[in-house]
């Protein structure tokens, strides 16, 4: 029994090797792709998490205060920062629309004659929010804290008319007790940097291989590859594997170099689990990009065809939609969607901590999904450069 790879293993081995080598040189000779990962990995994802927030900051308010009593003014004082952002008084009902329908403020704040009388008298008092909802999420929002504002001011209010004072209102009856787990400051940057650094190694490992692969095409050099003694495998493999270092690295940029130093993003579960996962979902995507390049004659004709398989992904990862509220034939397909499961397993692993026996259905859902595409990609490839 040989103990020792045979030459013609040997051989195999050493053309991998070498082939490997090539595909990385040739990513280094395009400065422009090379400076596009490195943004994406590092600008990008800084931007997603520094700048996107789901919560409601300096929303600009405009007040149209008719009733002009003390009683009104508390109410439009509870309107602060950092949630709201006053910019003045409307003055008259055709000015607050008017800053509606310009865009410069987001809500307005209509006080009636007549509210702190009837708030004096015990009575029902109204008060009306216009808000601008062409932003949904924002006026969602705007709507949700208003409320509660409105609320307060009303609970405190009627009282204060009783002779209460606050004492009663700080102690409920009931003592709710919230307990916020892997995220206990609901810091948006965690989750936003976490969601921009899949997406981006999503983008990359269906482009990247396709690229490559593309790129033999446009310069003639997958004829002289298809005459050497290299099989189709050998022309393949190497471009996977390539770039799954090039997309490795950059995940360890986006981790180590700015979620965890900048962002105190934590890592409660193992990063080498974290990094087998993300090998074996590059893996899969690489194939889907080898499979896109067999189809397309050049760069842009990928690069559309890349854009048009990301966006449904995207949208059936669960991660801008909750499956729970997909209709059933969006969340049935959404179990095709490999990033769902990879996004379900990094959370796993980076925010929860959770181990491979918790995540076994979302790691077998990769693997799965990545042998049947590897079938269909070794199929395809080899049925036209064969």
């Amino acid at each position: 029994m040989r103990l020792w790879p045979t030459n013609a293993t040997a051989t195999w081995w050493r053309r991998l090797r070498v082939m490997t080598w090539k595909e990385l040189v040739q990513l280094m000779r395009d400065p422009l792709l090379l400076l596009f990962v490195v943004y994406a990995f590092s600008a990008d994802i800084y931007n997603a998490a520094a700048g996107v927030t789901l919560q409601l900051n300096n929303a600009a308010l405009a007040v149209l205060d008719m009733d002009r009593s003390a009683a009104s003014r508390e109410l439009a004082g509870r309107f602060l920062a950092p949630e709201f952002r006053q910019i003045g008084s409307a003055g008259h009902a055709s000015t607050g629309q008017a800053l509606l329908d310009k865009g410069d403020a987001m809500a307005l704040l209509d006080v009636p004659p007549g509210f702190g009388a009837s708030l004096a008298r015990g009575e029902p008092a109204a008060v009306q929010m216009q808000i601008d909802a062409s932003n949904s999420v924002q006026g969602f929002l705007t709507s949700v804290d208003a409320a509660q504002i409105v609320a307060r001011f009303g609970l405190e209010s009627a009282a204060a008319r009783l002779g209460l004072g606050n004492a009663t209102l700080d102690g409920p009856l009931i003592d709710n007790r919230v307990r916020v787990w892997f995220n206990p400051n609901q810091n948006d940057a965690w989750f936003m940097g976490i969601s921009e650094l899949l997406n981006v190694i999503t983008l990359f490992s269906m482009l990247l291989p396709a690229a490559a692969m593309v790129r033999e095409k446009e310069r003639g050099t997958i004829e002289q590859l298809l005459v050497s003694p290299l099989g189709p495998l050998q022309i393949m493999l190497p471009k996977i594997v390539a770039m799954v270092a090039v997309i490795l690295c950059g995940t360890a940029l986006g981790l180590f170099g700015l979620l965890i130093p900048v962002f105190g993003v934590p890592v409660h579960g193992s990063l080498l689990l974290f990094l087998a996962v993300c090998t074996a979902y590059i893996c899969t995507l690489a194939g889907i990009g080898i499979l896109i390049a067999t189809v397309t004659r050049n760069m842009a004709q990928a690069g559309m065809m890349v854009i048009l398989i990301l966006a449904p992904m995207m949208f059936l990862s669960g991660a801008w939609t909750p499956p729970e509220a997909m209709p059933a034939v969006m969340r049935a397909l959404m179990y095709i969607s490999p990033l769902y499961y990879f996004i379900n397993a990094s959370y796993g692993i980076l925010l929860k901590g959770a181990g491979l026996l918790s995540l076994w259905p979302m790691i077998a859902g990769i693997v799965g999904l990545g042998l049947a595409v590897g079938v269909a990609c070794t199929l395809r490839f080899t049925r036209q450069f064969g």
